[in-house]
């Protein structure tokens, strides 16, 4: 019997964790619990950092201040170091990326039943409460940033200024258009894939583990294997987060480059 009330093998107590509390059918079958909890997650984080904000002073500033601003230099380094353009949105947009994926990642640490009994408790069968490790939330996340690569290279290069990249790139010359067009395309497509598939399976495989500990050892000495994971798994939080903002970055660094100029 698991802290949830039932009796389970480990394969069922996997594939139950495993399980999100979905609605609709098919293709438009929509993962509730990692959609509540990623937007709880963001609004979250922008009301606790505009608080900051309308707090700050000049003066000795708190810890959460101190926290919060280095964070933000953290990212904003980052930027300026990396984007090689001029455009007001990247450093907001790379600093909502790490913090709200970082957020979303420590999700993980939460012991494996915890919030799953309370939502038992509140008649709830199924709950995920990672969204990150869920690969809809991250594509999603990727689709977001590929929209804008498309959108910038379209917007700094024109459409004919973007064609000519694709097409005459990286063998300038028309016969090799064809073999060009192939390459860029695909090369264009794996970068949402990558960058959103890296992220579920980092999250999705430390989530496994976790939930291995909990459903293989007995409950007095699972923190022998939850303790040692948790604090590696910290490392991983934090990579994965700086990853997927960097890549971001780079890629609309790109979108900016128009090598015609």
């Amino acid at each position: 019997m698991n802290v949830l009330g039932e009796v389970l093998t480990p394969s069922s107590y996997i594939t139950h964790h495993l399980t999100n509390l979905s609605g609709g059918e098919g293709f438009w079958t929509v993962h509730i619990d990692s959609l509540f909890f990623s937007v709880l997650i963001g609004y979250s984080f922008l009301w606790l950092l505009h608080s900051v904000a309308k707090k700050a002073t000049t003066g000795v500033p708190g810890r959460l201040q101190c926290a919060v601003e280095m964070v933000v230099e953290f990212v904003d380094g980052n930027v300026r170091d990396t984007f090689q353009g001029n455009n007001a949105l990247i450093a907001p947009l790379a600093l909502t990326i790490f913090i709200w994926i970082f957020l979303m990642n420590m999700m993980d640490l939460i012991p494996v039943d915890f919030i799953p009994y309370s939502a038992k408790l509140a008649g709830i069968p199924y709950l995920k409460v990672v969204p990150t490790a869920d690969v809809n939330i991250t594509l999603s996340m990727a689709l977001g940033v590929f929209f804008l690569v498309i959108y910038y290279s379209i917007k700094i290069k024109g459409i004919g200024g973007f064609a000519k990249e694709l097409a005459l790139h990286p063998f300038n010359h028309p016969i090799m258009i064809p073999f060009n067009l192939l390459l860029e395309i695909v090369s264009l497509l794996a970068k949402p894939v990558s960058l959103g598939m890296r992220l579920f399976g980092n999250m999705f495989a430390g989530e496994v583990v976790f939930i291995l500990i909990a459903a293989l050892l007995p409950w007095w000495a699972q923190w022998l294997g939850a303790v040692p994971w948790a604090i590696f798994h910290i490392l991983v939080i934090t990579i994965q987060a700086f990853v997927f903002m960097m890549l971001t970055i780079v890629y609309l660094s790109q979108a900016h480059n128009d090598s015609s100029h």
